[in-house]
């Protein structure tokens, strides 16, 4: 019998996945425990529908994060840091305020975890730093730390 799983089931395969399972094993186990349902013409159509709405939400996303990229590629990002001794930094410049910054300047909301910095950013200077938009997407930008006039 072919049945649509409604949840992963170990051993048969994972949620939304059309299976050929036996007879018994689906009116016994699956559908009883609302694991699974009947491959018959309403549940296939939605199946397909789910599947076209996943694809294209994935396409759009993609759409998007490249645009992004594109607007963000070679950008120079300027911050300013208060300074200690010897033109080091008090602390140090982070992603989440990298991240902040990208939303002020480029109005883009972007993830702390996403950015990824070649070494911390202790001094003055410009680093590089790539930003992580969607799987195999990323923009490379630098980050330009300057001295705040108190």
């Amino acid at each position: 019998m072919k049945v649509i799983l409604l949840q992963d089931v170990k051993g048969t395969g994972k949620k939304g996945e059309l299976v050929n399972v036996s007879d018994g094993y689906a009116r016994n186990f699956l559908m009883p425990r609302k694991l699974a349902r009947e491959a018959d013409a309403q549940a296939m159509n939605e199946l397909k529908n789910a599947e076209q709405a996943k694809q294209h939400k994935i396409a759009v996303e993609t759409a998007e994060a490249q645009d992004n990229a594109k607007r963000l590629e070679g950008q120079t990002l300027e911050m300013t840091a208060k300074a200690g001794q010897g033109g080091r930094l008090f602390g140090s410049v982070t992603s989440k305020e990298i991240a902040a910054a990208l939303k002020q300047k480029f109005d883009l909301t972007v993830d702390k975890r996403k950015i990824v910095l070649d070494s911390e950013i202790k001094a003055f200077g410009t680093y590089n730093c790539e930003i992580k938009l969607y799987t195999g997407i990323s923009a490379h930008i630098k980050v330009m730390v300057k001295e705040s006039e108190q």
